[in-house]
């Protein structure tokens, strides 16, 4: 299983300028492939492959006099950059074809040097390493000090380095996995979660989880900031310095949510052998007036931290799919008593007269469809493949 840590780093000011010149060439050698590939597509010519853009682009740009400081960086961080152009347009092209999951995607587009993410990447072809005393060592940048929170569970294949809008400077390792380390003993425990928005979970045992409204509480705070930069002049250093304030007070809450998402989705995991979630039209919700409070709660997020957790500690996660009426149903009698609007926060069963909380209900009924789907999946028979009485024979 491949996870990825990242950590703060702290570069020092000529580490700075070199990691500046590494994400500038790392752009200009994108930007270059994209509008050739571009101009062969108005020419009706077919794409020109990678080999021919290393080459055009990279190898014989560093001898011209135009791009000769293509030399000052690594390879590796060149090359990086051209094997992330075409993943873009595979998947570009993926989603034409629709074979991708997920929301369709665009064609790339050029990158800027305003842009307020920078990265770079180093394989292990770029030789970098990490010393005896903790800093991480980058070709053409030198050693660099780095924040460990933990130790890294094993040898990282790759090292992305980061510069966020808020000007903090990130080290991600990609790193591979034993899952069978990191199991947790069994539990004969599981759980149904209602995400909400004025709780954001309320648990089948009758927990509830606040929401926290990490952006309602901040929403004074930003308004100043961004009417600071309004009134800021275009293109002066004030505006620039005004910008990066703001910045940093977006990038205080997306760490505050990302810090909850995480310890609830610990937790969850921790005590429960198996956790049952239902799932939500997220894009949908955030076209209604609701939007700003949906985008706020972030469950998507949420719900990916579950699953990852799941797989490395050895628990089951089960999604129950979004149109599983799970506010109409009794809990007590399974009577399905009709949709009811969202200001209906407790209801009566017409069947039996049992009175229900609205999302203690429903997370009642998400966990007993979850272990429905459990079970099911488990008697289910398994449906041979066309190569499976050949692989049967090899075997």
């Amino acid at each position: 299983m491949q996870l990825r840590y990242a950590f703060r780093i702290d570069p020092s000011p000529g580490q700075r300028i070199a990691l500046g010149r590494a994400f500038g060439c790392a752009r200009v050698v994108w930007n270059d492939c994209l509008a050739a590939r571009q101009d062969a597509h108005a020419a009706g010519l077919p794409y020109p492959k990678s080999a021919h853009l290393s080459r055009r682009f990279i190898t014989e740009a560093k001898q011209t006099p135009e791009r000769a400081w293509l030399g000052q960086v690594s390879a590796v961080v060149l090359q990086q950059s051209l094997r992330d152009l075409d993943m873009a347009f595979a998947q570009f092209f993926a989603s034409l074809k629709g074979t991708r999951k997920g929301p369709r995607v665009g064609e790339p587009r050029f990158s800027s040097k305003r842009d307020g993410r920078q990265a770079v990447r180093f394989t292990a072809n770029a030789k970098w390493s990490i010393s005896a005393n903790g800093k991480l060592n980058l070709p053409k940048i030198g050693p660099v000090r780095v924040r460990w929170s933990r130790s890294l569970p094993s040898v990282p294949s790759t090292v992305t380095v980061i510069k966020d809008s808020s000007g903090r400077y990130w080290a991600s390792f990609v790193v591979e996995t034993d899952t069978a380390l990191d199991l947790l003993p069994e539990l004969g425990s599981d759980q149904g979660v209602d995400l909400g928005l004025t709780h954001f979970a309320v648990m089948a045992d009758g927990s509830r989880v606040t929401s926290p409204r990490i952006l309602r509480r901040a929403e004074k705070k930003l308004m100043k900031e961004q009417r600071r930069l309004s009134r800021k002049t275009k293109g002066s250093n004030n505006r620039n310095k005004q910008r990066t304030k703001v910045a940093k007070a977006h990038a205080k809450v997306a760490d505050a949510r990302r810090d909850f998402h995480h310890k609830l989705s610990t937790k969850l995991i921790r005590d429960n052998q198996a956790v049952s979630v239902e799932t939500l039209n997220v894009r949908g919700l955030a076209r209604g007036r609701l939007a700003k409070s949906v985008h706020d709660a972030g469950w998507s997020a949420f719900l990916s931290m579950l699953e990852y957790k799941a797989v490395k500690h050895g628990r089951t996660l089960t999604k129950v799919d979004r149109t599983y009426p799970s506010s109409q149903i009794c809990s007590a009698c399974g009577h399905r008593d009709g949709p009811k609007p969202l200001h209906i926060r407790a209801w009566t069963c017409s069947r039996c007269g049992t009175r229900h909380d609205r999302d203690w209900n429903a997370g009642q009924n998400i966990k007993r469809e979850g272990r429905r789907i459990r079970a099911a999946t488990q008697t289910a028979p398994s449906t041979p493949g066309p190569g499976a009485s050949r692989r049967r024979r090899c075997e």
